[in-house]
């Protein structure tokens, strides 16, 4: 059974920082690219970074310089590091792992950027 555990999200003050980090389990996490992505009040679910199973990165450009994913292979878990969020960064943001035969995802974690 995959599960993807989401943690780290808050409230935090324009310019902030935040990490999310995602724990996986019933996977080889290490074969697998992982996924961030984010859905903001009456909008679509979007991409927001995703890292290969080689470690290759890629961004949306409304976050680049200012977020990276990161994996630990060893500790079967992806993160990802904001920072100089903004008030538009407000979301909740999913954990995803594209597997054979489906998409997984994880509950979410609320991010709120706000003064």
């Amino acid at each position: 059974q995959v599960q993807l555990v989401e943690s780290g999200g808050g409230l935090v003050q324009p310019g902030g920082s935040l990490r999310l980090s995602c724990a996986a389990s019933g996977i080889i996490f290490r074969i697998y690219a992982m996924a961030w992505y984010r859905q903001a009040p009456g909008k679509e679910r979007e991409l927001v970074a995703r890292i290969s199973a080689a470690g290759s990165k890629t961004y949306t450009d409304s976050v680049k310089g200012r977020f990276t994913i990161s994996r630990d292979n060893a500790k079967n878990t992806v993160y990802l590091q904001m920072n100089e969020l903004k008030p538009e960064d407000t979301a909740v943001y999913y954990c995803n792992v594209a597997l054979p035969t489906r998409s997984s995802w994880g509950q979410g974690t609320q991010v709120t950027v706000s003064s």
